[in-house]
């Protein structure tokens, strides 16, 4: 770790608590002028240290930046065990962690940033990622599964993201078929589950599962393409709102993730879900069919009438609500 790092997580650590110079500089072995330094390279940065002479350094209490000691500090149970690679900018949280799964990083290895220059969504769409608005983390999973039940990863997530938006916001959120997670209707959030598999064993030889949650409305809004859908957990700033965010999903996560494919989750997500008893148009194949939707299995397949009155169930493809 630098001197920058340290400097942070001893910030974080005494937040609203000014800490001199040289109390820094003994606790962290260094000089008073490489804190100074630090100190300064963090404020251009953007990090919201308040300088204050002859008092010394602080974080302010209103601050929400993501860092590894802020998500840390909210962890519990086997989620404390969790290694996390916490960075600013990547180019995908998917993508970084990726490369990591393919040198034989753990499971439990966790890829978290606040920014994203090429997040991606499903089918290769690119995924809105703005600096300071937002959080982004992918989660190394190796489980013992078929690749035909990879789906249960995906909304699993989805129900540890509405339980972690609520412990944080209080309000109740939804969830759209397969991977979106809605307050008061709109998006907030958008899962990304990619895996490998074994060409002769047909089962997972791991997962990456890619999380991002609009934790703010950015400045000026959402760009008009996404403006009619898209939400946010909160529309001001709330203090270490992105650091709570992302422990209480992990948190949530790993319970039901050990039990995979039990009826908790599968019944949580049925209870959440937005769309049953809608008329919505089903996306696959590259076609576009009427459908409503008479409710979700067990096996969180979504249940479908067509116009034609042949039903279906359905494992994968997308949907839009007709309105």
């Amino acid at each position: 770790m630098t001197v920058q790092d340290h400097l942070r997580a001893l910030l974080e650590a005494n937040k609203d608590v000014f800490l001199s110079g040289a109390q820094i500089a003994k606790t962290l072995g260094v000089s008073r002028n490489a804190v100074w330094k630090a100190a300064k390279a963090l404020q251009a940065g953007g990090y919201p240290i308040d300088a204050v002479p002859n008092r010394g350094y602080r974080l302010l209490p209103t601050s929400d930046v993501l860092s590894e000691s802020g998500v840390r500090r909210y962890l519990r149970g086997e989620a404390e065990a969790l290694s996390l690679h916490v960075f600013d900018t990547v180019s995908s949280t998917n993508i970084v962690l990726r490369e990591l799964a393919e040198k034989g990083a753990p499971e439990g290895s966790a890829v978290i940033a606040s920014t994203q220059t090429g997040g991606r969504g499903r089918k290769g769409r690119s995924f809105f990622s703005p600096a300071g608005t937002g959080v982004y983390v992918s989660l190394l999973l190796r489980p013992d599964l078929a690749a035909g039940d990879a789906l249960q990863i995906t909304t699993t997530a989805a129900v540890a993201v509405c339980r972690a938006v609520e412990a944080v916001s209080g309000r109740q959120a939804q969830i759209k078929w397969v991977n979106d997670v809605l307050l008061g209707g709109k998006k907030i959030c958008g899962i990304l589950t990619e895996a490998s598999f074994g060409m002769e064993s047909g089962r997972v030889d791991y997962a990456v599962l890619g999380t991002g949650i609009n934790v703010y409305t950015p400045e000026g809004g959402f760009p008009e393409e996404i403006r009619r859908v898209a939400g946010s957990v909160f529309n001001r700033p709330k203090p270490d709102a992105k650091n709570r965010l992302i422990a209480e999903y992990l948190n949530a996560f790993l319970p039901l993730y050990r039990s995979l494919g039990g009826e908790q989750a599968s019944e949580e997500y049925r209870r959440r879900s937005f769309v049953v008893g809608r008329d919505v148009t089903v996306l696959s194949g590259g076609r576009e069919t009427p459908a409503h939707v008479l409710g979700v299995d067990e096996r969180c397949r979504l249940l479908v009438e067509y116009e034609s009155g042949e039903r279906a169930a359905l494992s994968s493809g997308e949907i839009s609500i007709r309105l």
